[in-house]
């Protein structure tokens, strides 16, 4: 064997393992291409219906998306979009159309509360009618507050001057009860901000004494007429306003 030149076999075996020089590179190209267009597809589609679910167009749904993107997404994180885009809203017309939307939205998801509840009820009814029933947290209007121990409910939103005032008058009076924030969106920080501003006793919500909740829609749900601050107590069954 000549210096320099390897064997046969071994060169058979080094041929096998270079990529061949003809007709390599377009499949390479087209196998990576594939799944990132059906992965931009499925995004595509899945944006699409998102913003259905919302009310909103895609155009719409992509300012949301840049929205959150920014200090809007930073400081909340937790927005839904039509919260997102009605404070970010570029004219009175857009902060209507979000708002009525979100109103709707509202609308549309208590009744599915409500309408679960019913059906719960007949169930427990049904199964076990001999003992006590067992409501579902958050899921009943006559669920707000202590149900029976006369405890007061107090309905309060951000931006509202006679919210915070009533409830420093109810502190100050000693008064046991339940804070319910409407519009809080799930969002914790926003009770402890509005609880601040109304210069509610932390010892007192240790206490719990005096307890901060999410409304969840229960405003909503309960139908009393007027304007916020709502203080409510059940009275045989019903809730009424104080």
């Amino acid at each position: 064997m000549k210096q320099g030149l390897l064997p046969a076999s071994a060169l058979a075996l080094y041929l096998v393992g270079l990529p061949s020089a003809f007709g390599q590179s377009a499949p390479v190209a087209a196998s990576r291409s594939a799944p990132s267009q059906v992965l931009n597809s499925a995004d595509a589609a899945l944006d699409e219906r998102q913003a259905k679910d919302w009310g909103l167009r895609s155009e719409e749904w992509a300012r949301y998306r840049q929205l959150m993107q920014g200090p809007l997404g930073v400081y909340s994180p937790n927005l839904d979009p039509l919260t997102a885009l009605g404070i970010e809203a570029r004219s009175d017309e857009e902060r209507s159309r979000y708002a009525e939307l979100q109103v709707q939205a509202e609308s549309r998801r208590v009744g599915k509360t409500l309408a679960y509840q019913r059906a719960y009820d007949a169930a427990w009814q049904r199964l076990y009618p001999g003992l006590q029933r067992v409501n579902l947290p958050g899921a009943q209007a006559s669920s707000v507050g202590n149900q029976g121990s006369g405890r007061l409910a107090v309905f309060v939103k951000a931006d509202c001057a006679p919210c915070e005032q009533r409830v420093r008058q109810m502190q100050g009076a000693g008064t046991a009860f339940d804070v319910y924030m409407v519009g809080s969106r799930q969002d914790d920080r926003r009770i402890r901000q509005w609880a601040t501003q109304a210069s509610i006793d932390p010892a007192r919500v240790r206490a719990r004494t005096i307890t901060l909740n999410h409304d969840g829609g229960r405003w909503l749900s309960l139908g009393l007429p007027g304007e916020l601050p709502a203080v409510v107590r059940e009275v045989n069954g019903q809730w009424q306003r104080q």
